[in-house]
């Protein structure tokens, strides 16, 4: 190339046209805004200094998420093709609890979308697009999940005959807890598992992972206490009650399946004569994720392997989370191992003509970390961590 030649990518990038930005972000374009709403969280954590071997904390949340539109184009220089460019949006996320207002998550990011590359070869079906998170957690940990973004319609969340959750590549957003390798590989290793199916339960599959016992802390039957601790229990500020149901989900069917109360809104609004179209976004930080397919099987009933198209990614921890890796007591403390997640961006439809946007998401991050059994034994297990959400464009 001589030195007049015009660099594919210039070195100059003005902000663009605000009708350009959006074309550019495609199927992401409508994220853009602040975001408001109401979700639940679900996390287990060891019980380091209880007298219980966990402590399961369920949050009900509030939610603000705000993204912003890079203002031009992100160029990635190219060796065996021509560079392209990116578009994307930059995040902030913050998750209170809904009842106290405490501090539960933040998380700065970006999402970006990508076009078709022919080295290496990577598309996504027609008319979708390639997409990827890129996300800071204060925890210790950064994450890069890539997926696809394509359109749909009908009812999101529900059942078709052809997904357990409309739009959603994942089958399951199940809490129970899995067997992995003990100890844990570190990343990027894929955790073994598979996977529960939805409407798992804990009580029931309990006993079929090798060396495991019931964690009561799933089990609403058992109270609560300094032994089987979970939410309210001990919290300071003290937490209420957990209610017998939230939007006529059972607790006990919200504790195994989070997503139930994405369904639940959904539901309503179809009973309201609301229709639905829009973006769905799944993402993972591996190519494929395994899950078992029939409820309350344990680790030898059948598996489905589902491939995330352009999945790809990964996660890296501080070495405090690694925990050792070496020698004969290698442990991880609480290392994070696996993210998938599915966003519905909606545009909804009332029977009077209005719309309105809802932005609903269920993310599940897999971490691993080791149990005291009653054997007296530890086996690792890993551990689902579920969040849901569903949220509105607040006025700005």
């Amino acid at each position: 190339m001589s030195s007049t030649s015009t660099p594919i990518v210039s070195s100059f990038r003005p902000s663009q046209a605000l009708g350009d930005i959006a074309a550019n972000l495609g199927l992401l374009a409508d994220l853009a805004g602040s975001w408001q709403g109401e979700g639940f969280n679900l996390i287990a954590r060891p019980d380091f200094q209880g007298n219980a071997n966990l402590y399961l904390q369920l949050n009900q949340t509030h939610e603000t998420l705000k993204f912003d539109p890079i203002g031009s184009a992100i160029p990635n220089r190219g060796f065996g093709q021509d560079d392209i460019s990116l578009f994307g949006l930059h995040y902030l996320q913050q998750i209170t609890d809904q009842a106290t207002g405490g501090a539960l998550h933040i998380e700065p990011g970006i999402w970006i979308t990508q076009p078709p590359t022919n080295f290496p070869p990577e598309t996504a079906p027609s008319p979708g697009q390639i997409i990827a998170r890129m996300a800071s957690i204060p925890h210790g940990n950064a994450m890069l999940a890539q997926g696809t973004a394509e359109p749909f319609t009908g009812a999101p969340t529900l059942t078709t005959s052809s997904a357990q959750y409309n739009g959603s590549l994942f089958p399951s957003f199940n809490s129970t807890p899995f067997g992995t390798p003990n100890p844990p590989a570190p990343p990027p290793a894929i955790p073994t598992g598979p996977l529960n199916a939805a409407g798992s339960d804990e009580k029931t599959t309990a006993g079929k992972v090798t060396g495991a016992v019931p964690f009561t802390q799933y089990d609403l039957t058992v109270a609560a206490s300094s032994t089987n601790p979970r939410t309210p229990f001990g919290t300071d500020p003290p937490d209420p009650p957990l209610p017998t149901a939230i939007n006529g989900v059972p607790m006990q069917s919200v504790i195994n399946d989070p997503i139930l109360l994405l369904q639940a809104v959904i539901n309503a609004q179809v009973k309201d004569g609301c229709t639905f179209t829009g973006s769905v976004l799944n993402i993972a930080t591996q190519a494929q994720v395994n899950f078992l397919t029939t409820t309350n099987s344990g680790p030898a009933g059948p598996t489905q392997a589902v491939t995330v198209t352009d999945g790809a990614g990964g996660i890296e921890n501080i070495l405090f989370l690694l925990g050792s890796q070496s020698g004969a007591n290698a442990e991880a403390n609480a290392q994070t191992a696996l993210v998938y997640a599915t966003f519905w961006l909606e545009k909804v439809t009332t029977p009077s003509g209005a719309t309105f946007s809802q932005l609903q998401y269920a993310q599940m991050v897999i971490l691993d970390f080791p149990i005291l059994t009653a054997l007296p034994k530890v086996i690792n297990l890993g551990w689902p961590h579920v969040s849901v959400a569903t949220l509105h464009k607040a006025f700005e």
